[in-house]
């Protein structure tokens, strides 16, 4: 059954707005594993703008399930991560200007340096995934960088303006996530996805995971977080809502 992670970020989001103590990402966490969550994911980005090193050391000492880091490969957050030793890293593009990561890795064109810190990773034990966009020199690199596995960028998908132009993404997730299988890569997916999209991209044979945040956090703020959880997971696993 494909596994769902829950992106607490915009938790933090809520709260540095005011730049106060609540809502706190770490409640939020537990109340997403208690609501069948498999894990838990965050990412922190250089500027801080919202998950802290307080959230992320609070969260890996407190939950037992799978806590993914999702980081730019820059030398202050990887010895962060080499300190905190989350059971997984994703390394993502950042801007300081974008609202929220804008397109996948370039993996191709960063390859040997991208080698490196994977295999300082690989020395303690921590399996880094790459998130890139459903492209095949993208992918193929991925595989030759020594990766564990890549999350598919699900943007385009999820953007989609039309019945049509979501499936033609649909289809290109989908042979980027044969071909990555076929190039020894576990394959997750996210970005983008929420109640109404998420039920297509669950269908996708080799995708074993979901990263999910911002529709999940939004629901929860009217249903709670426990019930936002479940109603994902019914979709995960072809109900209806």
């Amino acid at each position: 059954m494909i596994k769902l992670c829950v992106n607490v970020d915009h938790v933090a989001t809520v709260r540095q707005a005011r730049l106060a103590l609540e809502p706190d990402p770490l409640e939020a966490a537990i109340l997403a594993l208690k609501g069948g969550a498999a894990g838990i994911t965050i990412h922190l980005r250089e500027d801080r703008r919202h998950v802290n090193d307080s959230d992320l050391h609070r969260i890996r000492k407190s939950i037992k399930a799978k806590l993914n880091l999702e980081m730019a490969a820059t030398a202050e957050i990887i010895k962060i991560a080499l300190k905190e030793l989350p059971d997984q890293v994703t390394l993502v593009p950042e801007k300081r200007q974008e609202l929220t990561t804008e397109g996948g890795l370039d993996v191709a064109a960063d390859e040997n340096r991208l080698r490196g810190i994977i295999e300082e990773f690989k020395r303690v034990k921590i399996p880094v995934s790459l998130f890139i966009d459903p492209i095949k020199e993208q992918i193929e690199a991925a595989g030759r960088t020594g990766a564990e596995s890549i999350e598919i960028n699900t943007a385009a998908y999820s953007e989609a303006t039309s019945p049509e132009e979501e499936k033609r993404e649909a289809i290109k997730i989908k042979e980027a996530a044969t071909l990555a299988n076929s190039n020894g890569l576990k394959v997750y997916a996210g970005h983008g996805l929420n109640y109404k999209n998420t039920a297509m991209i669950a269908t996708i044979p080799h995708i074993e995971e979901l990263n999910i945040g911002h529709s999940i956090v939004a629901r929860a703020l009217m249903a709670g977080m426990e019930t936002a959880v479940g109603e994902m997971l019914d979709i995960l696993n072809g109900k209806s809502i």
